[in-house]
């Protein structure tokens, strides 16, 4: 007697068939992939049994042997021979401008700027930051899928918490060269949360600190039982493990008394500075004597470098990088409501995170070990994995639930220029929010939406995302058409604004994919701004406010003098209009709210005998030829 197969809606009617879903950590120094086997997260080794890859890329002459690339290990190699084609730190350069990017005259190799974003000169021509990106994701891709033997169904990809809008466009773009469908693109410190929940079964308020090669993120995230709340990010997408080996070098060279070098070395030798301070910060975040010493010897094509550094040389050197770190730290603790008290434990993340310095300030900052029962370098994939296998529907049973949040807020500019924030930051993700706004002027049949990203109130002061239109809106009074705008951000962090009128159900959309990404200093900036500046934020705002109301008032004012200035006298004529040139004279003039409101007040006031007038006309001609006993 045959046996029916019976499965579940969407599931393989095989019980032993699976979708290969991996997780991939896409990280500025390093990358790796990972996948649940046997109902465990590991990474994939390659054929010599290696987890790590090197995100670097070389490329060859036309003509090469080979693919005309090198990726990972076999590209590093070649970082001090051949540096000018050689690309580490790519990951800086997603979405960005040229001139978005910190030190960018040190790199090795020549960067260009290009509409859209920023490219890197090689033998085979230029190269863009995705394409470069999209030739590690295929390497991890071929990786996976030799692994299994199988073609790979998706991808979770992980992100600094920081990217934003165009920075994770242009990692789905890559991923789409590379041949990957992505599930999802997750933020990095939630991926490391995945891991350690689950693996270890925490709940409670925890801290993800990550300090990877080139950024630096802060997560809080509230862990209960299959639930992973984000409550509150930060970071610095301009710090990692890069800028430690700057600082160790730049304190280097000012021992020294070679402090130029840095500008006039050649790109071979600034390559070979790099990797020399690279090498020895590892070797002294090995150390465990604080007087041991380790030698920085870099022989240059113009002489050599030579300095013995010890650990506290080294913290001395990148103190000032730790401590921004944990300016970063406070304020997201300020953000979430919460002091260091209410963290129950502290995770770190990345391989920057290996230096006793880092290590160090952590643990002193919260009074506790920070965990370090997963690998660091590993753990961001192995969350990713974790959720990858999940949305693939190999684990329909899991009870995992993620709600990660944006780190800006999202607006649109109003009359005079002022930001209205539809979706604040730190919002959970995905969602959707809305509001309702209206017409200026009278007959308006048009509305130009600017949708802008930032945490200022005007709008100058943040950074534009898009602009779009809505037209065909029916001609009505001021203040009649009710249009609501629709922010919708999907769990990867992208946004779409539509507009609908609703009374005609005209509508207009935009997916917003900004042509690059905001720059270091900006992200940094507009954070800090809005609490500095706040006060003066809310006096601009007013007095922005006032002047909008004055000129409503005054507009009003006009329209009804065109329509029944014949209710009053000459004199009274010319009462009205002085009190409008005052109100527009101390609009324009004057930087004080109170002020522009006592003027639009006497105006409302002078007004009020014509607007009384008006009102007994409108309803005689109402009433016109209707009897007593029909009312």
């Amino acid at each position: 007697m045959a046996l029916l197969q019976i499965s579940e809606p969407g599931q393989s009617p095989d019980p032993h068939q699976r979708r290969i879903a991996v997780g991939i950590d896409l990280g500025t120094t390093h990358s790796l992939v990972a996948a649940v086997r046997n109902g465990v997260a590991e990474c994939l080794p390659d054929e010599q049994g290696r987890h790590i890859l090197p995100s670097v890329v070389r490329y060859l002459p036309p003509g090469s042997a080979g693919a005309g690339r090198q990726i990972g290990f076999d590209a590093l190699a070649a970082q001090v021979s051949d540096p000018a084609n050689t690309f580490s730190s790519i990951k800086r350069l997603m979405g960005r401008k040229r001139a978005d990017v910190v030190q960018v005259d040190q790199l090795p190799y020549t960067v260009l700027d290009r509409p859209g974003m920023a490219t890197v000169v090689s033998v085979a021509g230029e190269k863009t930051p995705v394409e470069v990106s999209a030739e590690i994701l295929a390497t991890l891709r071929f990786r996976a899928e030799d692994t299994f033997d199988d073609d790979l169904f998706g991808a979770v990809i992980t992100v600094p918490a920081y990217f934003d809008d165009a920075q994770r466009q242009a990692t789905k773009d890559a991923a789409k060269l590379a041949g990957i469908h992505v599930l999802r693109l997750i933020n990095e410190p939630t991926a490391a949360a995945i891991a350690y929940g689950l693996d270890h079964a925490s709940e409670g308020v925890f801290a993800v600190y990550d300090l990877g090669g080139g950024t630096f993120d802060i997560s809080i995230l509230r862990l209960t039982r299959g639930v992973f709340e984000v409550v509150s990010t930060g970071g610095d997408s301009a710090l990692g493990g890069d800028d430690y080996d700057r600082a160790l070098l730049t304190w280097v060279l000012t021992q020294t008394g070679q402090t130029e070098l840095m500008n006039t070395a050649t790109p071979a030798d600034r390559a070979v500075l790099l990797h020399t301070a690279r090498q020895v910060k590892e070797a002294l975040s090995a150390c465990q004597d604080e007087k041991q010493t380790v030698a920085f010897d870099a022989m240059l094509s113009s002489g050599e470098v030579h300095f013995d550094v010890n650990p506290s040389n080294f913290a001395d050197a990148t103190a000032p990088l730790t401590a921004r770190t944990m300016v970063a730290v406070r304020k997201a603790l300020r953000d979430a409501g919460l002091t260091k008290a209410d963290v129950q434990g502290v995770v770190l993340v990345g391989g920057s995170t290996r230096m006793p310095v880092v290590q160090r300030a952590v643990a002193d900052y919260f009074a506790q070990a920070p965990l370090t029962n997963l690998n660091p370098d590993e753990v961001v994939a192995l969350g990713a994995a974790i959720q990858a296998n999940q949305l693939a529907g190999n684990n329909p049973d899991g009870d995992l639930l993620l709600l990660d949040v944006i780190p800006l807020s999202l607006g649109i500019e109003t009359m005079g220029g002022l930001v209205e924030r539809i979706v604040p930051r730190n919002s959970t993700i995905p969602t959707a929010l809305a509001q309702d706004f209206t017409t200026y002027k009278d007959g308006q049949t048009a509305l130009a939406l600017h949708v802008v990203q930032g945490e200022r109130d005007l709008v100058a002061d943040c950074r534009s995302l898009a602009r779009f239109e809505l037209r065909g809106i029916p001609p009505m009074a001021a203040g009649a058409a009710r249009i609501r705008v629709t922010f919708t951000i999907d769990a990867d962090g992208l946004l779409s604004v539509s507009a609908k009128e609703q009374g005609t159900g005209i509508e207009a959309r935009i997916d917003v994919k900004p042509s690059y990404g905001l720059s270091d200093e900006q992200i940094a900036r507009m954070l800090q701004d809005s609490f500095t500046t706040a006060q003066a934020d809310m006096q601009a705002r007013a007095v922005v406010e006032a002047r909008v109301d004055a000129d409503r008032m005054i507009e009003a004012t006009l329209s009804a003098l065109r329509a029944d200035a014949d209710l009053l006298s000459a004199e009274e004529q010319a009462d009205i209009a002085r009190l409008m040139d005052t109100a527009r004279q101390v609009a324009s003039t004057s930087q004080v709210a109170a002020d522009i409101e006592a003027a639009t007040q006497a105006l409302a006031k002078g007004t009020e005998p014509f607007a009384a007038l008006r009102m007994n006309r409108g309803i005689s001609r109402a009433l016109a030829g209707t009897r007593i006993d029909a009312i």
